[in-house]
């Protein structure tokens, strides 16, 4: 099993046809048939969520008037045939009322269903971010790769493959406004910077009603928290010339400035030091007077 496992996540950086098994592939040339796109059962393994009605209807008036220019893969199933490639050409076709579809069949196994989807899908340039980081965290889990190892397999950098399915770590509202492009990579990248989802949430929206560019969102990250409020200060009993004297004695003893504070009968002392070496010195003064 484990060599097995090790040849399908070799195959992940070949490309589509590589991992359909290769002793048929030498066997005999792929050919070409026409099938009734209704009786083709959708890849129950394909991890693209419901795919943009403008989108599918643009392609479905390019099939009218040009064809299919690539076929679907296909592999036999219980009753017809299953999907193995070619998703958005298949819902296409139906929307543009074609009878027939051309399709190629291959035997697939189960085990290589789910990486021909994922592959195909990464491969493709319509995913949004989180689709692709979403399909990024299934190959990793199911073959057990690196961050590394995916990169070089799709052709893309590790820093890549690792901000992208930083995404996932954001609330799914936040990841939402990611896939319907209200937000932008670089508007996720500062929130990511926030410590809690609630705050994600709330720079996230006002991001959106305000228009904010990314280096605003970033600024939004970078701002410190609003100090509380300081309490009013007690009222402190009106200064006698005799505290005053007793201040500037102090200042002058220490070498550093002093202040005396009295409220009512009660007071304190606030002396005042610059470093751990200025510190020593004032304790030594103290030591040196029997203090």
């Amino acid at each position: 099993m484990a060599k097995e496992a090790a040849s399908r996540r070799r195959a992940l950086g070949k490309g589509i046809d590589a991992l359909i098994r290769d002793d048929l592939a030498r066997k005999e040339a792929p050919r070409i048939i026409h099938l009734s796109p209704r009786e083709i059962v959708p890849n129950r393994y394909q991890p693209r969520r419901p795919i943009e009605e403008g989108t599918l209807t643009e392609l479905a008036e390019s099939i009218k008037a040009n064809g299919i220019i690539q076929p679907i893969t296909v592999r036999r199933a219980a009753n017809g045939y299953e999907l193995v490639v070619g998703e958005r050409r298949l819902k296409a076709s139906v929307l543009a009322g074609l009878e027939t579809i051309p399709a190629i069949i291959r035997e697939v196994d189960d085990d290589a269903m789910l990486p021909l989807a994922l592959v195909e899908n990464i491969q493709r340039e319509d995913l949004d971010p989180i689709e692709r980081a979403e399909a990024y965290r299934i190959l990793i889990e199911e073959f057990s790769l690196t961050h590394e190892d995916l990169a070089s397999r799709v052709g893309l950098d590790r820093a890549t493959i690792s901000n992208t399915m930083r995404l996932l770590k954001l609330p799914k509202e936040v990841q939402r406004y990611i896939a319907d492009g209200q937000i932008t990579m670089g508007h996720a990248k500062a929130l990511l910077a926030l410590r809690s989802a609630e705050a994600q949430k709330a720079a996230c929206k006002r991001i959106i009603s305000e228009g904010l560019s990314v280096r605003e969102a970033e600024g939004l990250a970078e701002s410190p928290p609003r100090k509380r409020a300081r309490p009013p200060s007690p009222s402190v009993t009106p200064r006698d010339i005799h505290l005053e004297e007793v201040e500037e004695e102090l200042q002058r003893l220490l070498g550093t400035r002093v202040r005396v504070i009295q409220r009512g009968e009660k007071g304190k002392i606030e002396i005042e030091f610059y470093s751990e070496e200025d510190l020593d010195r004032i304790l030594e003064v103290f030591e040196g007077a029997g203090v």
